[in-house]
């Protein structure tokens, strides 16, 4: 077992799991720590546990210190430099000509690394907009193409459901999400309805798809024949959260019942 907190970049969401580094440390305490880019500043999102050292990523890095007023002063002017960079990349991209739309701008604390990420139609060339992003700015630069998915989980935004994204707010990773799971739903097939506003999949759709996957297997299917006390007819209708299943049977009619499980 390891003794590590969890911070997360407040500019990316990353989350890093550290090693407290015997700092004395409650969450939501503002921080400088080590990462594999350079030093990153954060917050405090979990407070010191131990961890069972297969779950971790070794090695671990360090907190370094709490942040300070100096800190803040760079933090600060570090945000003026992405917003800078991100005018620098448009307009450079002009004249090279290069067919990108730019989503936002990193540079960690320390100014070893400045993050830029894009959107565009097909892969580009742009070796040259490197070079003259790290003429001006005197640090490594890297360009990152990004999909429309990833571009909502910078941006934020708010879903149908009126509440913040769920990729913006909440979830660290995109999970496959499939046209199935919107039919195993019974949702109507609508893309105004079922896609995001990355244009994609809802995020969403893959959270109940186990329970109604689970909740459908003893019943019968739409449109096959199924044996009743009324008689044989064809499955018209199912409702899972009342445990019924319609049946149309041919000169008698649609009934409705309740309960009953398919016999194999």
């Amino acid at each position: 077992m390891i003794e590590v907190v969890v911070a997360m970049d407040q500019v990316t969401k990353n989350i890093y799991y550290l090693l407290p580094n015997s700092l004395e440390l409650n969450i939501n305490d503002e921080v400088i720590f080590e990462s594999e880019f350079g030093l990153i500043n954060g917050i405090i999102i979990k407070n010191k546990y131990l961890e069972k050292k297969k779950n971790l990523v070794l090695p671990l890095f360090n907190v370094v210190r709490l942040v300070s007023s100096q800190d803040k002063n760079i933090i600060k002017k570090n945000r003026t430099t992405e917003s800078k960079a991100l005018k620098d990349a448009y307009k450079y991209s002009k004249e090279l000509k290069l067919d990108m739309k730019f989503v936002d701008s990193y540079i960690n604390f320390d100014c070893s690394q400045l993050i830029i990420s894009f959107i565009a139609d097909d892969r580009i060339d742009f070796r040259n907009l490197v070079k003259k992003m790290a003429q001006k700015y005197k640090t490594r630069i890297e360009l990152r193409q990004i999909g429309v998915r990833d571009k909502a989980k910078k941006i934020g935004g708010l879903g149908p459901c009126g509440l913040f994204l769920c990729c913006n707010s909440f979830l660290t990773d995109f999970n496959s999400v499939s046209i199935n799971m919107a039919k195993n739903q019974m949702l109507a097939l609508n893309p105004s309805k079922i896609n995001g506003v990355c244009g994609r999949l809802m995020c969403c759709l893959s959270y109940e798809n186990e329970t109604y996957t689970e909740l459908k297997k003893d019943m019968p299917k739409i449109g096959m024949k199924y044996e009743t006390p009324e008689g044989i007819g064809k499955v018209v209708d199912i409702d899972i959260f009342n445990n019924s299943y319609s049946v149309e049977i041919d000169n008698k009619g649609i009934f409705k019942f309740f309960g009953d499980k398919r016999d194999d």
